[in-house]
């Protein structure tokens, strides 16, 4: 059981360390995960009663939860990319200027 405890505290530090060299999209994924692993976690204790139960709550809630954290991340004004042709038919990418935030196309 000291085993348990002692690499938990050490997977919390560590995970705790890196996540400032996360962007920020990452950082609200890995908070999703967490909380939706939690969240899953007690749930599936709670229906099935069992660890098996509590296993594929916690794996599930941490896959919704990392996906809902990346998808609802906001962006910023200038950071998203745009598709733009240029005289010539060629198709590139680069920051979306006020025609796309105006809605202005």
């Amino acid at each position: 059981m000291y085993l348990t405890k002692t690499t938990a505290i050490a997977v919390a530090l560590l995970t705790a360390a890196l996540a400032g060299c996360a962007s920020e999209q990452e950082q609200r994924a890995g908070t999703g995960a967490l909380i939706g692993g939690a969240s899953g976690a007690l749930i599936g204790q709670a229906l099935g009663h069992d660890t098996a139960s509590t296993v594929v709550g916690a794996a599930g809630g941490a896959i919704l939860g990392a996906a809902i954290g990346q998808a609802t991340t906001p962006q910023r004004r200038y950071e998203q990319l745009c598709r733009y042709r240029d005289r010539y038919g060629r198709i590139y990418t680069a920051p979306c200027d006020d025609r796309y935030y105006n809605r202005n196309y």
